[in-house]
Protein backbone atom coordinates (compact mmCIF):
# COMPACT_ATOMS: atom_id res chain seq x y z
CA UNK A 1 0.00 0.00 0.00
CA UNK A 2 2.58 2.05 0.38
CA UNK A 3 3.72 1.82 -2.89
CA UNK A 4 0.62 2.46 -4.12
CA UNK A 5 0.49 6.37 -2.31
CA UNK A 6 4.25 6.85 -3.30
CA UNK A 7 3.36 6.26 -7.17
CA UNK A 8 0.75 9.25 -6.60
CA UNK A 9 3.57 11.50 -5.92
CA UNK A 10 3.96 11.24 -2.18
CA UNK A 11 7.35 10.91 -0.08
CA UNK A 12 8.38 7.63 1.59
CA UNK A 13 7.36 8.80 4.74
CA UNK A 14 3.79 10.59 3.90
CA UNK A 15 2.99 7.31 1.96
CA UNK A 16 4.20 5.16 4.72
CA UNK A 17 2.08 7.44 7.19
CA UNK A 18 -1.47 6.81 5.47
CA UNK A 19 -0.63 3.65 4.61
CA UNK A 20 -0.67 2.56 7.86
CA UNK A 21 -3.63 4.64 8.97
CA UNK A 22 -5.38 2.86 6.24
CA UNK A 23 -4.65 -0.39 7.48
CA UNK A 24 -5.39 0.26 11.07
CA UNK A 25 -9.30 1.68 9.84
CA UNK A 26 -8.95 -1.47 7.48
CA UNK A 27 -9.04 -3.63 10.88
CA UNK A 28 -10.72 -1.51 12.89
CA UNK A 29 -13.81 -0.88 11.45
CA UNK A 30 -14.41 -4.34 10.15
CA UNK A 31 -13.22 -5.39 13.62
CA UNK A 32 -16.19 -3.11 15.77
CA UNK A 33 -18.67 -4.12 12.86
CA UNK A 34 -17.95 -7.65 14.02
CA UNK A 35 -17.96 -7.37 17.95
CA UNK A 36 -21.57 -5.74 16.81
CA UNK A 37 -23.00 -8.99 15.13
CA UNK A 38 -21.05 -11.44 17.56
CA UNK A 39 -22.77 -9.84 20.34
CA UNK A 40 -26.19 -10.42 18.32
CA UNK A 41 -24.90 -14.00 17.25
CA UNK A 42 -23.98 -14.76 21.04
CA UNK A 43 -27.57 -13.90 22.28
CA UNK A 44 -29.04 -15.96 19.47
CA UNK A 45 -27.04 -18.71 20.17
CA UNK A 46 -28.28 -18.66 24.39
CA UNK A 47 -31.36 -18.26 23.24
CA UNK A 48 -31.72 -21.25 20.93
CA UNK A 49 -30.25 -23.48 23.67
CA UNK A 50 -32.79 -22.62 26.08
CA UNK A 51 -35.22 -22.77 23.89
CA UNK A 52 -36.25 -18.97 23.54
CA UNK A 53 -36.54 -16.54 20.49
CA UNK A 54 -33.53 -13.86 21.60
CA UNK A 55 -33.58 -10.49 19.87
CA UNK A 56 -36.12 -10.44 17.14
CA UNK A 57 -37.50 -7.35 16.62
CA UNK A 58 -35.47 -4.54 15.98
CA UNK A 59 -34.29 -5.03 12.41
CA UNK A 60 -34.81 -7.93 9.65
CA UNK A 61 -34.24 -11.11 12.68
CA UNK A 62 -33.66 -8.73 14.71
CA UNK A 63 -29.81 -8.28 13.23
CA UNK A 64 -30.26 -4.58 14.62
CA UNK A 65 -30.21 -5.20 17.84
CA UNK A 66 -26.70 -4.62 18.68
CA UNK A 67 -26.82 -0.90 17.12
CA UNK A 68 -29.98 0.08 18.79
CA UNK A 69 -28.60 -1.12 22.30
CA UNK A 70 -25.38 1.02 21.39
CA UNK A 71 -27.30 4.29 20.56
CA UNK A 72 -29.27 3.69 24.04
CA UNK A 73 -26.19 3.11 26.03
CA UNK A 74 -24.66 6.64 23.86
CA UNK A 75 -27.43 8.56 24.55
CA UNK A 76 -27.22 8.04 28.74
CA UNK A 77 -25.64 10.07 31.28
CA UNK A 78 -22.15 9.50 32.30
CA UNK A 79 -22.17 9.21 35.77
CA UNK A 80 -18.80 9.27 38.44
CA UNK A 81 -18.89 9.15 41.61
CA UNK A 82 -18.32 11.89 43.61
CA UNK A 83 -15.53 10.41 45.42
CA UNK A 84 -13.44 8.42 42.83
CA UNK A 85 -10.37 9.48 40.81
CA UNK A 86 -12.09 11.10 37.91
CA UNK A 87 -8.92 11.01 35.90
CA UNK A 88 -8.33 6.98 36.29
CA UNK A 89 -11.97 6.66 36.70
CA UNK A 90 -12.43 8.33 32.91
CA UNK A 91 -8.84 6.10 31.45
CA UNK A 92 -9.42 2.49 32.82
CA UNK A 93 -11.94 1.46 30.20
CA UNK A 94 -10.06 3.34 27.29
CA UNK A 95 -7.09 1.54 28.20
CA UNK A 96 -9.28 -1.82 28.21
CA UNK A 97 -10.51 -1.06 24.77
CA UNK A 98 -7.55 0.06 23.02
CA UNK A 99 -5.33 -2.83 24.05
CA UNK A 100 -7.97 -5.16 22.90
CA UNK A 101 -7.13 -3.46 19.68
CA UNK A 102 -3.82 -3.25 19.39
CA UNK A 103 -3.45 -6.65 19.66
CA UNK A 104 -4.88 -6.99 16.17
CA UNK A 105 -2.04 -5.68 14.48
CA UNK A 106 -0.17 -8.67 14.12
CA UNK A 107 -3.14 -11.47 13.50
CA UNK A 108 -1.95 -12.64 9.51
CA UNK A 109 -5.38 -12.37 7.58
CA UNK A 110 -3.91 -14.23 4.73
CA UNK A 111 -0.09 -14.70 3.51
CA UNK A 112 1.58 -11.69 4.15
CA UNK A 113 -2.00 -9.69 4.88
CA UNK A 114 -0.70 -8.39 7.70
CA UNK A 115 -0.63 -4.74 9.69
CA UNK A 116 2.81 -5.52 11.27
CA UNK A 117 4.75 -8.63 10.34
CA UNK A 118 7.30 -8.22 13.12
CA UNK A 119 9.43 -11.65 13.76
CA UNK A 120 8.54 -11.15 17.72
CA UNK A 121 4.57 -11.08 16.97
CA UNK A 122 3.39 -13.52 19.34
CA UNK A 123 5.50 -11.75 21.83
CA UNK A 124 3.92 -8.60 21.50
CA UNK A 125 0.33 -10.48 21.42
CA UNK A 126 1.40 -11.61 25.02
CA UNK A 127 2.23 -8.01 26.36
CA UNK A 128 -0.63 -6.50 24.90
CA UNK A 129 -2.85 -8.74 26.55
CA UNK A 130 -1.25 -8.31 29.36
CA UNK A 131 -1.33 -4.52 29.77
CA UNK A 132 -5.48 -5.45 29.78
CA UNK A 133 -5.04 -6.42 33.69
CA UNK A 134 -4.37 -2.35 34.09
CA UNK A 135 -7.41 -1.44 32.79
CA UNK A 136 -9.39 -3.46 35.38
CA UNK A 137 -7.57 -3.03 38.31
CA UNK A 138 -7.25 0.48 37.67
CA UNK A 139 -11.27 0.56 37.21
CA UNK A 140 -11.86 -1.07 40.59
CA UNK A 141 -9.30 0.99 42.33
CA UNK A 142 -10.04 4.42 41.10
CA UNK A 143 -14.20 3.68 42.09
CA UNK A 144 -13.24 4.10 45.07
CA UNK A 145 -15.88 1.02 45.76
CA UNK A 146 -14.87 -2.23 48.27
CA UNK A 147 -17.22 -4.02 45.58
CA UNK A 148 -15.76 -3.15 42.68
CA UNK A 149 -11.85 -3.16 44.15
CA UNK A 150 -12.52 -6.55 44.90
CA UNK A 151 -13.48 -7.76 42.12
CA UNK A 152 -10.72 -6.02 40.35
CA UNK A 153 -8.10 -7.75 42.79
CA UNK A 154 -9.94 -11.30 41.95
CA UNK A 155 -9.99 -10.80 37.97
CA UNK A 156 -6.54 -9.26 37.81
CA UNK A 157 -5.42 -13.01 39.87
CA UNK A 158 -7.31 -15.00 37.83
CA UNK A 159 -5.68 -13.16 34.50
CA UNK A 160 -2.47 -13.15 35.78
CA UNK A 161 -2.76 -16.92 36.98
CA UNK A 162 -3.94 -18.20 33.17
CA UNK A 163 -1.68 -16.28 31.53
CA UNK A 164 1.02 -18.13 33.01
CA UNK A 165 -0.19 -21.36 31.59
CA UNK A 166 -0.83 -19.66 28.18
CA UNK A 167 3.07 -18.74 27.91
CA UNK A 168 4.10 -22.12 28.77
CA UNK A 169 1.60 -23.10 26.13
CA UNK A 170 2.92 -21.19 23.28
CA UNK A 171 6.65 -22.02 23.98
CA UNK A 172 5.46 -25.53 22.88
CA UNK A 173 3.86 -23.52 19.56
CA UNK A 174 7.01 -21.60 18.91
CA UNK A 175 9.44 -24.78 19.36
CA UNK A 176 7.90 -27.11 16.81
CA UNK A 177 7.40 -23.51 14.31
CA UNK A 178 11.09 -22.43 14.85
CA UNK A 179 9.90 -18.22 14.93
CA UNK A 180 7.92 -15.98 17.37
CA UNK A 181 6.41 -14.24 13.82
CA UNK A 182 2.73 -15.46 13.31
CA UNK A 183 2.60 -15.55 9.65
CA UNK A 184 5.40 -18.22 9.96
CA UNK A 185 3.73 -20.09 12.59
CA UNK A 186 1.01 -20.33 10.03
CA UNK A 187 3.22 -21.60 7.30
CA UNK A 188 4.85 -23.87 9.58
CA UNK A 189 1.57 -26.00 10.01
CA UNK A 190 1.03 -26.73 6.24
CA UNK A 191 0.78 -30.64 5.64
CA UNK A 192 1.98 -30.88 9.23
CA UNK A 193 0.82 -34.33 9.88
CA UNK A 194 -0.12 -36.09 6.10
CA UNK A 195 -2.34 -33.69 4.78
CA UNK A 196 -3.80 -31.68 7.49
CA UNK A 197 -2.92 -28.35 8.01
CA UNK A 198 -2.13 -27.35 11.47
CA UNK A 199 -0.70 -28.46 14.78
CA UNK A 200 -3.73 -29.79 16.07
CA UNK A 201 -3.46 -33.02 14.53
CA UNK A 202 0.16 -33.35 16.55
CA UNK A 203 -0.48 -35.29 19.53
CA UNK A 204 1.92 -33.52 21.54
CA UNK A 205 0.08 -30.19 20.47
CA UNK A 206 -3.41 -31.31 20.67
CA UNK A 207 -3.80 -31.42 24.52
CA UNK A 208 -1.59 -28.14 24.40
CA UNK A 209 -4.57 -26.74 21.95
CA UNK A 210 -7.21 -27.89 24.32
CA UNK A 211 -5.79 -26.22 27.88
CA UNK A 212 -5.03 -22.79 25.80
CA UNK A 213 -8.84 -22.75 24.87
CA UNK A 214 -9.65 -23.27 28.20
CA UNK A 215 -7.25 -21.13 29.26
CA UNK A 216 -8.22 -18.36 26.22
CA UNK A 217 -12.31 -18.80 28.17
CA UNK A 218 -10.71 -17.96 31.69
CA UNK A 219 -8.45 -15.05 30.32
CA UNK A 220 -11.14 -13.43 28.97
CA UNK A 221 -13.59 -14.29 31.81
CA UNK A 222 -15.92 -16.04 29.95
CA UNK A 223 -18.21 -18.68 31.67
CA UNK A 224 -17.43 -20.84 33.43
CA UNK A 225 -14.87 -18.18 34.44
CA UNK A 226 -17.06 -15.08 34.51
CA UNK A 227 -15.98 -14.55 38.75
CA UNK A 228 -15.56 -11.43 38.03
CA UNK A 229 -19.30 -10.34 36.96
CA UNK A 230 -21.28 -13.88 38.29
CA UNK A 231 -24.97 -12.42 37.71
CA UNK A 232 -25.32 -14.17 41.29
CA UNK A 233 -23.72 -11.42 43.49
CA UNK A 234 -25.18 -8.31 43.57
CA UNK A 235 -22.99 -6.33 41.48
CA UNK A 236 -21.53 -6.30 38.06
CA UNK A 237 -17.96 -6.59 39.23
CA UNK A 238 -15.38 -4.20 38.47
CA UNK A 239 -17.29 -2.15 36.07
CA UNK A 240 -20.49 -1.69 38.88
CA UNK A 241 -20.07 2.43 38.89
CA UNK A 242 -19.44 2.36 35.35
CA UNK A 243 -22.49 3.76 33.14
CA UNK A 244 -22.68 4.74 29.88
CA UNK A 245 -19.75 4.94 26.86
CA UNK A 246 -17.52 3.86 29.92
CA UNK A 247 -19.47 0.84 30.22
CA UNK A 248 -19.86 0.44 26.73
CA UNK A 249 -15.77 0.63 25.86
CA UNK A 250 -15.96 -2.39 28.27
CA UNK A 251 -18.33 -4.63 26.67
CA UNK A 252 -16.53 -3.77 23.56
CA UNK A 253 -13.04 -4.52 24.54
CA UNK A 254 -14.57 -7.97 26.38
CA UNK A 255 -15.75 -9.33 22.70
CA UNK A 256 -13.08 -8.09 21.08
CA UNK A 257 -10.95 -9.84 23.06
CA UNK A 258 -13.25 -13.03 22.77
CA UNK A 259 -12.98 -12.84 19.18
CA UNK A 260 -8.53 -12.14 19.43
CA UNK A 261 -8.68 -15.35 21.29
CA UNK A 262 -10.59 -17.39 18.66
CA UNK A 263 -7.97 -16.20 16.24
CA UNK A 264 -5.00 -17.00 18.17
CA UNK A 265 -6.52 -20.55 18.29
CA UNK A 266 -6.79 -20.51 14.83
CA UNK A 267 -3.81 -18.87 14.00
CA UNK A 268 -1.75 -21.14 16.62
CA UNK A 269 -3.07 -23.77 16.30
CA UNK A 270 -5.67 -25.04 13.54
CA UNK A 271 -3.62 -23.63 10.53
CA UNK A 272 -5.03 -20.04 10.23
CA UNK A 273 -5.80 -18.68 6.76
CA UNK A 274 -4.76 -22.19 5.25
CA UNK A 275 -7.23 -24.50 4.26
CA UNK A 276 -8.24 -27.67 6.94
CA UNK A 277 -6.50 -29.91 4.06
CA UNK A 278 -4.04 -28.99 2.18
CA UNK A 279 -5.83 -30.29 -1.21
CA UNK A 280 -5.29 -27.62 -4.17
CA UNK A 281 -8.75 -27.10 -5.25
CA UNK A 282 -9.46 -25.64 -1.60
CA UNK A 283 -6.69 -22.93 -2.16
CA UNK A 284 -9.29 -21.66 -4.55
CA UNK A 285 -11.27 -19.53 -1.58
CA UNK A 286 -9.45 -16.86 -0.16
CA UNK A 287 -7.26 -17.14 2.73
CA UNK A 288 -9.68 -14.53 5.28
CA UNK A 289 -12.42 -16.65 4.22
CA UNK A 290 -10.95 -19.90 6.23
CA UNK A 291 -9.54 -17.54 8.59
CA UNK A 292 -13.13 -15.82 9.34
CA UNK A 293 -14.68 -19.58 9.68
CA UNK A 294 -12.24 -20.70 12.16
CA UNK A 295 -13.11 -17.63 14.35
CA UNK A 296 -16.93 -18.07 14.08
CA UNK A 297 -16.59 -22.06 14.99
CA UNK A 298 -14.52 -21.15 17.91
CA UNK A 299 -16.57 -18.17 18.89
CA UNK A 300 -19.75 -20.95 18.77
CA UNK A 301 -17.71 -23.16 21.23
CA UNK A 302 -17.03 -20.13 23.74
CA UNK A 303 -21.04 -19.11 23.68
CA UNK A 304 -22.12 -22.91 23.68
CA UNK A 305 -19.82 -23.26 26.82
CA UNK A 306 -21.27 -20.26 28.09
CA UNK A 307 -24.96 -21.34 27.60
CA UNK A 308 -24.64 -24.83 29.25
CA UNK A 309 -21.71 -25.04 31.70
CA UNK A 310 -22.36 -24.32 35.14
CA UNK A 311 -20.14 -21.57 36.82
CA UNK A 312 -17.04 -22.62 38.89
CA UNK A 313 -16.03 -21.77 42.09
CA UNK A 314 -13.18 -19.40 42.47
CA UNK A 315 -11.28 -21.94 44.43
CA UNK A 316 -11.86 -24.22 41.50
CA UNK A 317 -10.66 -21.58 38.66
CA UNK A 318 -7.59 -21.38 40.91
CA UNK A 319 -6.63 -24.45 41.51
CA UNK A 320 -7.59 -25.72 37.57
CA UNK A 321 -5.03 -23.23 36.63
CA UNK A 322 -2.12 -23.80 39.67
CA UNK A 323 -2.22 -27.32 40.17
CA UNK A 324 -3.54 -29.01 36.72
CA UNK A 325 -2.52 -26.41 33.89
CA UNK A 326 0.43 -25.23 34.86
CA UNK A 327 2.43 -28.35 35.89
CA UNK A 328 0.66 -30.42 32.45
CA UNK A 329 1.67 -27.28 30.38
CA UNK A 330 5.50 -27.55 31.69
CA UNK A 331 5.32 -31.42 31.36
CA UNK A 332 4.28 -30.76 27.41
CA UNK A 333 7.38 -28.28 27.28
CA UNK A 334 10.08 -31.02 28.57
CA UNK A 335 7.85 -33.24 26.39
CA UNK A 336 7.56 -31.38 22.87
CA UNK A 337 11.57 -30.42 23.14
CA UNK A 338 12.91 -33.84 24.00
CA UNK A 339 10.86 -35.13 20.99
CA UNK A 340 12.34 -32.46 19.12
CA UNK A 341 15.53 -32.56 19.93
CA UNK A 342 15.20 -36.58 19.76
CA UNK A 343 15.16 -36.15 16.07
CA UNK A 344 16.94 -33.77 14.91
CA UNK A 345 14.15 -30.68 14.36
CA UNK A 346 16.85 -28.56 15.87
CA UNK A 347 20.15 -29.95 13.38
Amino acid sequence: MTEFFMVLGLSYEWAWGIATICGILLIAFPLMLGVAMIIYADRKIWAAMALRKGPNVVGPLGLLQSFADGLKVFLQETIIPSAANKGLFLIAPIITFTVALMAWAVIPFNSGAVLANINVGLLYVLAISSLGVYGVVIAGWSSNSKYPFFSAMRASAQMISYEVSIGFILICVVLWAGTFNLNDIVKAQQSHVWIINGFVANPLLFPMWVMFLISGMAETARAPFDLTEAESELVAGYQTEYSSMAFALYWLGEYANVLLMCALNAVLFWGGYLPPLDIPVLYLVPGFVWLLLKILFFFFIFSWVKATVPRYRYDQLMRLGWKIFLPVSLLFVFLVSGYLMATGHFA
